[in-house]
């Protein structure tokens, strides 16, 4: 049967000495079955007691997927049961495009927790933030559902209207947001020029993502005029909530010659599987510097743990999510699948992240944006506090030893710090990520 395997949250541990294991496992599997019996005997009675008795008449399949849902969520917060539909819409979106608001969720003590807006959604663009809780969907408290059953309220069609109550930190009160549901396609990665810096900015591993990013890659490169232009990669992979493991491990292969990507570690240690990079490096060991924050999770922490650990990358940002497990797919009967978290990821070096996340190397801090109402009140300076220069002073002698190239390559320079300071107020943690890189070219260039 075939399986689909994802990085997310939970897991079990592996490594129990076997030899421990032989005997006690099998007396305690026969004094347990009777009460396994007994258990499902009380299912069976209660089953029954409801289809009879509840005041309404019930939707018995319906029963039964709540209970078998119930099992699975019972165990941690990404294992679930997948109705048709549901695993439909799963398989759709990791093909790359899907109906919908464009938020990864989770949920934690009771509410839906967005993990990261996807680029270019309608959500991102409705202003929802990695870490806002949504507490209503259209005036209906989401407290004390599922996970799936308050994404299928989210869910809708093409066009209508959905208002979801919003909680956030450092906003005193939750406050509604109004997003227009649509049909999101997916450009898993993109890429672009900033002066002598390819960015690739990758936003979730589907199956598109490497060969997205490759062709990216190379047509940056081509428009720098060749690998000798470039000074380095920056590879951004904040708000990225993940997806296919083995996009995962294809991405991280592309800027590695050798070495240990990522192994798995199950309950039964023949389950344990490892992964290696094979010869060839997108990059040509050019510097790269890895974005992220407190939405890259899951496949987005895989690369970042396999770049830092084998030192192919420096981290900025924040403190990545801690998605540290391994979610398998399996289709059931009746064309629906089980979600099971079958295993833990580890690093190269060994460690798990799961619930603790990849920190940085670089602490960078994304500055929040300044109200377009406060900056539009914003004083003038004074002549006390303008910055001056030389050329300011009265009877200030002029450069008149300037050749006409020599003024043309200062006005670029003077062109690209303009470009640089707008670009630190755009994005200031893509902005430190150029400058580190602009560095490490200068003092290549300087030995």
């Amino acid at each position: 049967m075939r399986k689909f395997l994802m990085a997310a949250l939970g897991g079990t541990v592996a490594g129990v000495v076997l030899t421990t294991q032989v005997a006690g496992p099998l007396v305690a599997q026969e004094t347990e079955k009777p009460n396994v019996y007994e258990q499902l005997d009380l299912f069976g009675d209660i089953f029954e007691r409801i289809r009879s008795q509840y005041v309404e008449p019930v939707d018995e399949g319906k029963l039964i997927e709540a209970a078998i849902n119930g099992m699975l969520t019972s165990l941690d917060p990404h294992s679930s049961y997948l109705p048709p539909d549901a695993f439909d819409d799963m398989r759709v979106q990791t093909r790359g495009e899907f109906g919908g608001l464009g938020i990864e969720v989770t949920q934690e003590e009771g509410f839906i927790k967005v993990v990261s807006p996807m680029d270019g959604t309608p959500a991102a663009e409705a202003g929802i933030q990695a870490g806002d809780y949504i507490t209503h969907v259209d005036g209906e408290s989401v407290l004390g559902l599922t996970l799936d059953q308050a994404v299928d309220k989210m869910r809708g069609p093409v066009g209508s209207e959905i208002v979801v109550t919003v909680a956030r930190k450092g906003v005193e009160e939750p406050f509604d947001v109004s997003i227009i549901r649509d049909t999101i396609k997916l450009t898993a990665a993109r890429g672009r020029l900033e002066g002598h810096t390819v960015v690739l900015r990758v936003t979730t591993f589907n199956d598109q993502t490497y060969d997205n990013m490759a062709d990216a890659l190379k047509k940056s490169v081509e428009e720098a005029g060749g690998m000798e232009k470039i000074n380095g990669f920056v590879l951004d992979l904040r708000n990225n909530p993940g997806g296919l493991l083995t996009q995962a491990i294809k991405v991280s292969d592309a800027f590695l010659d050798k070495g240990e990507i990522v192994s798995t570690r199950g309950r039964n240690p023949q389950d344990s599987e490892r992964f290696n990079a094979e010869t060839g490096d997108l990059a040509e060991g050019k510097p790269i510097v890895v974005l992220i924050n407190g939405g890259s999770a899951s496949a987005s922490e895989i690369v970042t743990g396999a770049l830092q650990d084998h030192r192919r990358a420096i981290v900025v940002g924040t403190k990545s999510f801690g998605k540290g497990s391994v979610q398998t797919v399996i289709p059931l009967r009746g064309e629906g699948a089980m979600r099971l978290t079958t295993a833990r990821y580890y690093t190269p070096s060994g460690r798990s992240i799961q619930a603790l996340g990849i920190a940085p190397d670089i602490v960078v801090e994304q500055p929040k944006p300044k109200p377009a109402d406060a900056a539009a009140a914003a004083e003038p300076e004074s002549a006390a506090t303008q910055s001056r220069s030389e050329a300011d002073l009265r009877g200030a002698i002029t450069n008149d030893t300037m050749s006409e190239d020599e003024k043309r390559v200062w006005e670029e320079e003077q062109s690209k710090a303009e470009e640089a300071a707008k670009l630190r107020e755009d994005d200031y943690q893509l902005a430190y990520a150029i400058d580190i890189l602009k560095g490490l070219s200068a003092i290549a260039v300087a030995e």
